[in-house]
């Protein structure tokens, strides 16, 4: 039987067989599998048997849906492929007969109807894993009570708020689980407020997506820091 286990920062938190036809994630109740995280959208994907196989299809979700760190619309299933949602990894499982002598190596993590969010010169290196981001940076903290004085921002997303699995840890009783989550691209940085605090960029209040260059102020409730690039 195929199942999926649910992991994040490689602890195993759930594991799901699938029994269904269709399974759902997404952030809202209702979904078969629940991520309670503003990375991932109301409804962001789906799990879906066909025939004899199981297919992922990224429900036009905001961050996307990865498989083995390419960018998908949708894409057919292998044993040991790991499907990334927001910061949660989804690692799937098949118990197939004979799957493992049969598995299409050359197809893997690329799908005919695939989206890619990349340049022309990034889709000819679609066998090299987008993981492997060019661009790193890091916060300074300017003002404000933090565990570091430093972040390195090494991760396709990072959260600031006082959720136990936020790089940037905000103190207090009123901080939100989640107040801001910065997305690092291959280009390039960018923050978004997700409720609770407001978020400023270099003092001007931000309701949405924000592009962060070198050197910018960013402001989370009473804490202050510099968004820096580090030279390659």
């Amino acid at each position: 039987m195929a199942k999926i286990q649910v992991k994040f920062k490689d602890a195993v938190i759930k594991e799901m067989p699938l029994t269904q036809d269709i399974l759902t994630i997404g952030r809202k109740e209702g979904n078969d599998l629940v991520i309670d995280n503003q990375a991932v959208s109301g409804s962001h994907a789906r799990i879906v048997k066909e025939e004899q196989d199981f297919s992922v299809e990224d429900l036009n979700s905001l961050n996307g849906t990865f498989v083995n760190g390419k960018k998908v619309s949708k894409y057919i299933l292998n044993n040991g492929d790991v499907i990334l949602i927001g910061n949660h990894t989804l690692e799937y499982f098949s118990e197939k007969p004979g799957e493992d002598q049969v598995k299409k190596p050359a197809l893997r993590g690329h799908s005919m109807d695939e989206t890619m969010v990349l340049s022309p010169t990034e889709q000819k290196k679609i066998l090299v894993s987008t993981e492997k981001l060019d661009v790193l940076g890091g916060f300074l903290i300017v003002e404000g009570s933090t565990e570091k004085k430093d972040y390195l921002l090494k991760d396709r997303i990072s959260t600031i708020g006082k959720d136990d699995g936020a790089l940037i840890k905000l103190k207090g009783f009123f901080a939100p689980k989640v107040a801001a989550l910065v997305n690092r691209r291959k280009d390039g940085y960018f923050i978004n407020p997700s409720g609770g605090k407001d978020l400023k960029v270099n003092g001007k209040k931000v309701d949405q997506r924000c592009d962060l260059k070198d050197g910018d102020l960013v402001e989370v409730g009473d804490l202050k820091m510099q968004f820096y690039l580090k030279e390659s």
